[in-house]
């Protein structure tokens, strides 16, 4: 079968095509659905994606119908969605025909879907693909790493470059993190190219790429600018000398909650029993069309879990689910959670149970 024969490529070649030639002389940009539909970028380009198949809901393909019946749309430069009852006789005629049209193509790729036909070229690389490590097809990835103190990696025979036996990735903190996520991320972005840097080797294209900032406050000085540049509810502290050590802080209805991590003994015997990590997914502020994704912990095993959470075969599919069911469209959002720790092993949080899950963002609405 080919990729044009594919009910839901079908869907995908539409939606693009409706946005980047539907009026010729204008060419829509996914910023400008955006803004119109009130979702975000990387949704819109799942829609469009001939790789990975997503079928938007019915409601959303309404939504198109309505924005390319009228010209008036993109008046301006600014785009905005007119209410039915604002559409002159000719333009509902022509939001009736877009979304009939629309609507079919969406019948024709449920039910290729539900009869089992396979998108992809399996479904094992087909289950891979699921979920927030999956980017459209040939946009760059970039992942951010933390980088250790020189005075500690003075300590690294091997981490020296005048070392015979000199090993480049001893720069890298977080390396448990980040040989588990570039695998990942690979595998199931094998179109598009990705790198790894540090705050030291930061080229100037890398940050309006899809951006992943491994690493909390402390050693990423990334991680730590960023933040400001986006408004959320939680913060890293890294109060090191203080008498509970580190923690995340919450402002909740004018309240500060703080979270810490679980520890036995002191000094050189200190045993980590359970950490706090971070997972944050959103809108990349130096580029709107792409996603910025922070994964972050008070310790390297935090760091761990919070990625191991949406890579570990046993979970991934799971947790992206619930991501899905629990903030849909959401342009940002977030999870603060539980990682245990028993002796060297990590153990992957399931955000399906409660008691992983300190504290999400946005907060459930009423009746949620």
């Amino acid at each position: 079968m080919s990729g044009d024969d594919v009910a839901g490529t079908a869907l995908a070649h539409r939606l693009r095509e409706l946005r980047e030639s539907h009026w010729p002389d204008v060419h829509v940009t996914q910023a400008q659905l955006r803004e119109a539909f009130k979702i975000s970028v990387p949704l819109i380009s799942s829609w469009e994606s001939s790789s990975v198949i997503k079928i938007p809901p019915l409601h959303r393909l309404e939504k198109y119908a309505r924005f390319f019946a009228t010209k008036r749309s993109v008046d301006n430069g600014r785009a905005r969605l007119f209410d039915e009852s604002e559409l002159t006789p000719d333009e509902r005629e022509e939001h009736k025909k877009l979304l009939a049209e629309l609507t079919k193509l969406r019948q024709r790729a449920l039910r290729q879907q539900s009869a089992g036909e396979v998108f992809e070229p399996d479904l094992a690389e087909g289950a891979r693909r699921r979920g927030p490590w999956h980017f459209p097809r040939g946009e760059p990835i970039t992942i951010i790493c933390s980088q250790i103190p020189e005075e500690d990696r003075a300590r690294i025979p091997k981490a020296d470059p005048d070392n015979a036996d000199y090993v480049a990735l001893y720069r890298y903190s977080d390396l448990d993190s980040l040989f588990e996520l570039w695998g990942h991320v690979r595998s199931v972005n094998p179109h598009s190219r990705g790198v790894v840097r540090t705050m030291a080797d930061l080229q100037s294209d890398d940050l309006t790429t899809h951006v992943v900032l491994l690493g909390g406050v402390d050693y990423n000085a990334v991680t730590e600018y960023t933040l400001t540049r986006i408004e959320l509810p939680v913060r890293q502290i890294p109060d090191w000398a203080g008498e509970k050590g580190p923690y995340f802080e919450v402002e909740r209805d004018g309240d500060t909650q703080r979270y810490y991590p679980v520890t036995v003994g002191s000094g050189d015997s200190l045993r980590l029993q359970e950490d706090v990590a971070f997972f944050y997914r959103g809108v990349n502020p130096f580029n709107v069309e792409r996603t910025l994704t922070i994964c972050n912990g008070i310790y390297a095993r935090g760091v761990y879990g919070a990625v191991r959470a949406l890579t570990d075969a046993r979970f991934h599919d799971r947790n992206a689910g619930y991501l899905e069911s629990r903030f849909g469209d959401a342009e940002s959002y977030s999870i603060l959670m539980r990682v245990g720790v028993q002796g060297r092993a990590v153990i992957t949080p399931d955000w399906t149970i409660d008691a992983f899950r300190l504290h999400e963002w946005p907060e459930p609405t009423h009746g949620d």
